[in-house]
């Protein structure tokens, strides 16, 4: 590991444990701070609604810590929305978010569109289908960016056990993930889930950041964010133990696809094709073949949406 990682690791990776709530809520005042929590669904109707009430209740009503909380449906055929507004979520459906510009399927494109509805000075994005959810995820993952004036984006750092078996999750991290990070940025080893989705950023960050609009999107941030802010901008914070659905083995192969296009877009900014995937699934005569496009579209930065400027400027 580079010596600049190990510094990295003893400067900016901590505990949610050494930030008390008080410490927290006092920077928060102290530096007038406003902070949007985004929870991104899609048929969650499971989960969302806990998550929703948790934050609700511990960081909206007992202590003002979370100034927003925003569900961005991206398309639910099930009760997500309803869930979610009855839990006191304010519920906005992707769709109805900058509409002359027909969205696309893909967590990033809800990531994207959710600056625009959304605005803290800190956003928070919170996984929907996260299961014994504590409000220590986003007290966790804000406290650094309203204690730490010199830190820009924060990542929940956690253990994911995988049926039972503690430390199996995270599959796509150390087969795609971790490598490639590895080998091109190694800058970034030190983060223990890189592709979490549970972290917060500045605004100020965000806006300048662009999102490619499926699973790539938080190695893209990432790498993205390094080039720009430099690596001590960065930093993570130990949350203890997500647990969450867990996808089968194809759909982490179109996963890891993503990902890597993403990668490689960073890496050679030349014209490229759009990649496919083709996959094998047994069906009575055999196996068969199932292609899938590989998402490569990106979302440029947000501050350079017409809509977005007007805002800012109102």
């Amino acid at each position: 590991m580079l010596e600049e990682v190990e510094r990295w690791l003893s400067t900016r990776s901590w505990s949610a444990t050494e930030r008390p709530l008080h410490r927290i809520l006092a920077a928060k005042q102290r530096t007038g701070q406003t902070v949007s929590v985004v929870l991104p669904a899609l048929n969650e109707e499971e989960t969302v609604g806990d998550i929703a009430a948790v934050i609700r209740h511990d960081l909206m009503r007992q202590v003002p810590l979370v100034d927003e909380l925003v569900v961005v449906d991206s398309g639910s055929t099930d009760r997500t929305s309803e869930v979610a507004a009855a839990a006191g979520a304010t519920v906005v459906h992707r769709d109805d978010i900058l509409p002359r510009l027909p969205a696309v399927p893909g967590k990033g494109e809800v990531l994207w569109r959710s600056l625009l509805v959304t605005r803290g000075d800190i956003v928070c994005f919170i996984d929907a289908d996260l299961r014994d959810f504590s409000s220590d995820f986003v007290s966790g993952i804000v406290g650094p960016l309203l204690t730490e004036p010199d830190v820009d984006l924060v990542k929940g750092m956690y253990d994911r056990p995988l049926g039972g078996a503690a430390g199996q999750g995270g599959r796509v991290t150390e087969l795609m993930a971790r490598p490639l990070l590895n080998m091109h940025w190694p800058l970034l080893a030190g983060f223990v889930q890189p592709l979490g989705g549970e972290y917060a950023a500045r605004r100020s960050l965000l806006e300048q950041l662009p999102f490619p609009v499926g699973y790539g999107v938080e190695l893209g941030m990432l790498v993205d964010a390094l080039h720009l802010v430099g690596l001590d901008a960065l930093a993570q914070v130990d949350i203890g133990v997500r647990k969450h659905r867990h996808q089968d083995g194809q759909a982490l192969g179109r996963m890891a696809a993503a990902i890597y296009r993403t990668a490689q877009l960073r890496l050679a900014r030349g014209h490229l094709i759009r990649p496919s995937l083709t996959q094998f699934e047994r069906s009575e005569d055999g196996f068969e073949p199932r292609t899938y496009s590989v998402d490569t579209e990106e979302r440029p930065p947000m501050v350079e949406i017409a809509e977005y400027q007007r805002r800012r400027a109102a």
